[in-house]
């Protein structure tokens, strides 16, 4: 740079320098780097009368095979001085510029090779670290525009088809079809413009860049099993410390033999003979590692944990699917996170079950589908919601945010694992379109084709377990960042005291319990909610006002 602004102060002509020379800064820093080629071929080719000097030739160098740059460079701000005139400042660009595009082709980690796109693993949903290829609907080679899929990805909530966002040809496909474990942001295809170009990438490495970098990093690390070293220092003579060693036993010749109390009781275990052991210990006393070394010799294990191993168990390992390792981190992150707490109460289903009759005989007439209690508990618990909506809000570092919508998520379990898809504003439909919706959505979960906005965006959980399996009561776990979610039972018929002449009558109860984040929802809040939802469940008629 010291020499750029002596050019600047020596000649008029080269007003707009300071600009190019603050533009071409990082073009200069890597002028010296190491890997840099000297600009005299340059000069030489523009001014064939120039000659470098001794000094320049013989600068000191960075390596056996390439010259030091500084002296070099030095000259040729001495030659363009003595030029004046004839390096003009279009000259000087145009030196600079052929210096840029030397530069830009010997630095590139992809030289030789045409323009083309590197396609990382998107994150397809905000809890998606990694996610795997199910299938390629493009082959190498194919052209693509934007809008069509290229493939379908396994996210941790369902498979969803990535899309192209520019026109080109797939040139190489790095990861194929079944690929697991791909790291967000890791290359998985390359892209070309023009279709001449694709055979050029046929063995194509991606540099190691993202996932694959850290990946790299954590490779290169030492590896911790310094630990082990640690442990096996087992031979040296354990209790050298000055301890008084137990009474001698006799051996058959006679002579006495000294034993640690550990070593004694190892070798009594085992119905080892302490004669047959030689000891290492302070004045030949036998010390538990020479019982050790004595069992290993033997071909037996030492220590051994008393009573007979079990037989071997035959058994079958079955891979975690995305899903189901991104649902067990989640529920993991709740319980040790949020603080749960938990509310049961039982309603009355009597009236719930004469009102669901009365619908689903007008369904059946005008040709509808059948409404489910499910259906009726996803009506109750939006309209709860809508009524204490401090129990519809979320916990964040700063604040309680608490939410207008009430999107309702149904847990649906599939052979993929467990689903949560999500019915928008619950409380302003009516039970039809909430039965329908709610159908719709649970064939898609089984079919494993639910988008993003099929399960994103819910602010309460119901999940049932009584009428598909007959569970009588359970407590769920929150799915974050919601702070509450209900668990519903089985209704059961129960005897009860009777008002009339009867001393007692029939009555259907159904258990529900309402899992909260004590952050948000306190005890007298979400008894207050159930108060509602119960009231919704045991007047029905009032969820059609």
């Amino acid at each position: 740079m010291t020499y750029a602004s002596r050019i600047i102060h020596h000649s008029k002509r080269l007003q707009n320098a300071p600009n190019l020379v603050r533009q071409e800064q990082a073009l200069l820093v890597r002028w010296f780097s190491h890997d840099a080629q000297p600009s005299t071929d340059i000069l030489k080719a523009r001014h064939p009368s120039y000659v470098p000097s001794e000094r320049a030739r013989g600068s000191r160098s960075f390596s056996s095979s390439t010259k030091s740059v500084s002296g070099t460079f030095t000259r040729d701000i001495s030659m363009t001085r003595k030029l004046g005139t004839s390096v003009s400042e279009s000259g000087f660009n145009k030196l600079l510029s052929c210096v840029q595009v030397q530069l830009s082709r010997g630095f590139s980690s992809d030289a030789g090779l045409p323009p083309h796109q590197e396609i990382g693993m998107p994150s397809l949903s905000p809890t998606m670290s990694e996610g795997n290829i199910a299938r390629w609907l493009k082959k190498e080679g194919d052209k693509v525009s934007p809008g069509e899929v290229l493939c379908e990805v396994e996210t941790d909530k369902a498979t969803v088809e990535m899309e192209c966002m520019e026109d080109g040809y797939l040139a190489k496909i790095v990861r194929p079809d079944g690929t697991q474990g791909i790291k967000v942001g890791e290359v998985i295809a390359i892209t070309v413009e023009e279709e001449d170009d694709i055979a050029k990438f046929k063995d194509y490495t991606p540099s190691a860049s993202g996932a694959s970098a850290s990946a790299a990093k954590e490779s290169s690390e030492p590896t911790p099993p310094k630990k082990e070293v640690v442990a096996e220092p087992v031979t040296s003579p354990e209790p050298k410390v000055s301890k008084p060693s137990a009474a001698p036993v006799a051996s058959p010749s006679g002579d006495r033999i000294f034993a640690s109390p550990l070593a004694r009781s190892l070798a009594e275990e085992h119905k080892v003979p302490l004669s047959s052991i030689k000891g290492t210990g302070p004045d030949g006393s036998i010390v538990k590692a020479d019982v050790e070394e004595y069992l290993a010799s033997r071909g037996k294990e030492a220590p051994k944990a008393k009573g007979a191993a079990p037989a071997a168990l035959d058994y079958t390992d079955i891979p975690h699917s995305q899903i189901r390792k991104i649902t067990a981190s989640r529920l993991l992150f709740s319980k040790q996170t949020i603080p749960h707490y938990y509310l049961t109460v039982d309603t009355c289903v009597d009236r719930l079950m004469d009102l669901r009759g009365q619908l689903n005989a007008l369904q059946e007439a005008s040709g509808g589908k059948r409404i489910s209690v499910n259906d009726l508990v996803i009506k109750a618990a939006a309209l709860a919601l809508q009524k204490v909506p401090q129990c519809n809000s979320s916990w964040t570092d700063d604040y309680i945010r608490q939410f207008h919508n009430v999107n309702i998520n149904v847990a649906v379990q599939t052979e993929n694992g467990l689903f949560v898809p999500v019915i928008r504003d619950a409380n302003k439909k009516g039970l039809s379109s909430i039965a329908e919706e709610v159908r719709q959505l649970a064939q898609k979960a089984k079919e494993n084709s639910l988008k993003p906005e099929d399960y994103e965006g819910g602010t309460f959980t119901v999940t049932n377990l009584g009428g598909p399996f007959g569970i009588k009561q359970f407590c769920a776990i929150i799915n974050p960042p919601q702070s509450g979610i209900l668990a519903v039972g089985s209704a059961e018929k129960r005897v009860v005291p009777s008002s009339g002449p009867e001393l007692y009558k029939f009555a259907s109860y159904m258990s529900v319990t309402l899992s909260c984040d004590h952050r948000v929802i306190d005890g007298a809040i979400g008894a207050e909610w159930l108060k509602a939802f119960k009231g919704y469940i045991e007047k029905p008629e009032s969820m059609l006002l």
